[in-house]
């Protein structure tokens, strides 16, 4: 439930909590706050007990779905490609990266982004005041 809260921030909370609560009070609250917190996660236990009793394998049937998307979650497009495309064999994949070449060699230049290298040419200048641009006739 807390898995994404540092160490840093408790320690926030727990700074705040004692200046707002004062340290009379805090140890209470944070009784409190743990037993609400186990009681919440028992009874969300219990329902989910509750439930695959009840439903017996249907239970089953409804997490697949759930149990799907939680693996589309994570992944990533070189995966979906992987996975779906390929049979999960990505040696195709890996041949192909070995036969590209780096950016480096493309471009001329250490950040890989295209137009910022020496290689490629330079941006037209402006146009002057009232100079009509030229008519690229291929385009038109």
């Amino acid at each position: 439930m807390f898995s994404n809260i540092g160490w840093s921030e408790m320690m926030i909370l727990l700074v705040a909590a004692l200046v707002i609560l004062g340290p009379e009070r805090l140890p209470g609250a944070i009784r409190w706050t743990t037993s609400s917190l186990r009681q919440l996660r028992d009874y969300a236990s219990g329902a989910t007990s509750t439930l695959k009793q009840e439903l017996g394998p249907e239970f089953d049937e409804l997490r697949k779905p759930l149990a799907e998307l939680n693996e589309l979650r994570g992944m990533t497009p070189r995966a979906a490609v992987t996975k779906h495309l390929l049979g999960g064999d990505d040696s195709v994949l890996r041949d192909l990266e070995k036969a590209v070449p780096d950016r480096k060699e493309l471009f001329g230049t250490s950040s890989g982004m295209p137009g910022s290298g020496p290689s490629l040419s330079k941006a037209p200048k402006p146009l002057e005041h009232n100079e009509r641009p030229p008519i690229d006739s291929d385009a038109t």
